[in-house]
């Protein structure tokens, strides 16, 4: 997202007060969220490496559902499949905000980091193509180290307690719903291997009516919504496409115009509603039990001897700064922008690094491109050592440059006449 001023575009500028209210608000959420996932994160590592790990394999593979309607499902893929589907419907109501209110809106504007997302996918796919197959390997894994997963980023600024300015924040919040939306289209294109015409026609249907209740009637009530939107979700995990799928479509199709009689976008309040579902019960509990491997002193010699793990951690923590960098500095080279004059590019580079995390779609990926249990593992590891690496390094340039994010935080929010609207937007 990008700020302006009035002779051209500033890239990663100070964002307007509106934009940066709803930026604030949506990354509060995520930064606690983010720090209950690496809480989750770290207790799956412990569990799985204790001697309760056979406890651990237990309750993740137990199975319950409903058999008759295809549902019986193992804990892990209940989260996987389920819970995941609530974190891609907060994604899909957040971008379509930022595609008909938001900065996305101007395709001026919403070039530079969409160019930025766009290469900050490929470049890691290439990398770790590049590297699996340069050692004997394959391109199997090519799309685990496409995403960003912005709640753990943002879990890991909580921590080291940095000032991060709205526009790197907002910057960082615009590349993961990017990388979330080309995962979730990856996932329906390349890991989808039989179709059932009859169960998908259902799931689109049950998405019409979706719209038709919602854009159409106007029709309120979350008693009408959440039935149906477990029967496009049942429709549309037998119907052999990814169930998150119906997830981020539900989310797309939330109406953003202000509501006549309530004054507010659904969108908005709908994704204020769910959003600490998903990030303080849907992303934590799968990450309980999808990153649980089991690490031994063997477990990073594998992963650098294995070309598969290895593409898959050097596409995360090289490929995403290769690709989110890169893209930014061609973006303000060949167009008109230019990079605000309160950072440098050393902030890109930082913001770049952490779009390295990978953590909750990677995993999600990982699970999808190895069905085998033993490939799976050193995959995962890989997913956790490229994003520990992309963290550490984001940590420390950060680190450096926080009194200057410090600085630029207090000035966005000085308040001198506590009248509610910061000063420098009284100054505008």
């Amino acid at each position: 997202m990008l700020g302006r001023n009035r002779n051209n575009r500033t890239f990663l500028g100070r964002l307007p007060l509106p934009e940066r209210t709803f930026v604030a608000d949506a990354l509060r959420t995520e930064t606690v969220g983010g720090v209950v996932l690496l809480a989750a994160a770290a207790v799956a590592l412990v569990w799985a490496n204790t001697p309760l790990s056979e406890a651990y394999e237990s309750v993740r593979d137990f199975h319950f559902g409903i058999g008759a309607l295809g549902l019986n499902l193992s804990v892990a893929h209940w989260a996987a499949d389920g819970l995941l589907s609530i974190f891609f419907f907060v994604a899909g109501a957040e971008l379509k905000r930022e595609l008909v209110v938001g900065e996305l809106r101007r395709p001026g504007t919403a070039a530079l980091p969409v160019i930025a997302a766009v290469s900050g996918m490929a470049i890691p796919a290439l990398v770790y193509g590049l590297v699996s197959t340069g050692l004997g390997g394959t391109w199997n894994g090519w799309a685990v180290p496409m995403a960003t997963d912005i709640a753990f980023a943002l879990g890991v600024l909580a921590v080291i307690d940095t000032h991060l300015p709205s526009a790197l924040r907002a910057f960082l919040l615009t590349l993961a719903v990017a990388d979330d939306l080309g995962a979730i289209v990856v996932i329906a294109l390349f890991y989808t291997s039989t179709i059932n015409f009859a169960a998908l026609i259902g799931a689109v249907l049950g998405l019409w009516l979706f719209f038709h209740l919602h854009d159409q009637r106007r029709v309120h009530g979350w008693y009408w919504y959440l039935p149906l939107a477990l029967v496009i979700w049942g429709l549309m995990y037998n119907s052999g496409v990814h169930a998150t799928v119906a997830g981020v479509a539900m989310g797309l199709l939330l109406r953003v115009a202000k509501d006549g009689e309530r004054g507010r976008r659904p969108a908005e309040q709908i994704a204020h509603l769910v959003r600490p579902v998903s990030a303080g019960v849907a992303v934590p509990l799968f990450a309980l039990f999808a990153a649980g491997v089991s690490v031994t002193g063997d477990t990073p010699g594998a992963v650098v001897s294995e070309p598969e793990p290895l593409g898959v951690a050097v596409g995360l923590a090289a490929g995403k700064v290769l690709g989110v960098f890169g893209g930014s500095y061609l973006a303000v080279r060949f167009t008109r922008a230019r990079l605000s004059p309160d950072l440098a590019w050393a902030d890109v580079l930082a913001v770049a690094m952490l779009a390295g995390i990978g953590f909750t779609v990677s995993l999600l990926i990982g699970e999808l491109a190895y069905p085998d249990p033993a490939d799976l593992e050193q995959i995962k590891a890989g997913v956790l050592l490229g994003s520990l690496a992309s963290a550490l390094l984001a940590c420390v340039l950060l680190r450096l440059r926080n009194n200057k994010y410090r600085r630029l935080y207090e000035e966005e929010n000085l308040d001198a006449n506590a009248d509610g609207v910061p000063d420098i937007d009284q100054e505008r």
